[in-house]
């Protein structure tokens, strides 16, 4: 059994005992979080919502918060001397799929 989530902005497949790394959400490690499900596959068939699937959850429990790896971010304008280097990290939240219903 699987399921297709909607969460920042974008779309994951998930099995139950899955572990994503999402855009950051505002929950605490330990919680549990709920998504939107688009799709859900299992025994019976395939289930496709318009644009959700209404009656079917998929819950989550945070792992951990951190940053991903960093990225530098360079502008650059020739015979101008304008240059401007930054960094940026973006944050993160892993989550573990509990249940598919």
């Amino acid at each position: 059994m699987y399921a297709v989530i909607r969460t920042g902005g974008k779309q994951y497949k998930v099995s139950e005992g899955d572990c994503l790394v999402i855009e950051k959400l505002d929950a605490e490690v330990g919680a549990e979080v709920s998504f939107d499900v688009l799709m859900l596959a299992d025994e019976n068939g395939v289930k496709i919502g318009k644009p959700l699937l209404a009656g079917a959850q998929v819950t989550g429990e945070v792992v951990e918060h951190g940053k991903g790896k960093k990225i530098i971010v360079f502008k650059y304008k020739p015979k101008k001397n304008y240059r401007k280097k930054q960094g940026h990290r973006q944050p993160y939240t892993k989550v573990k799929i509990t249940s598919i219903k």
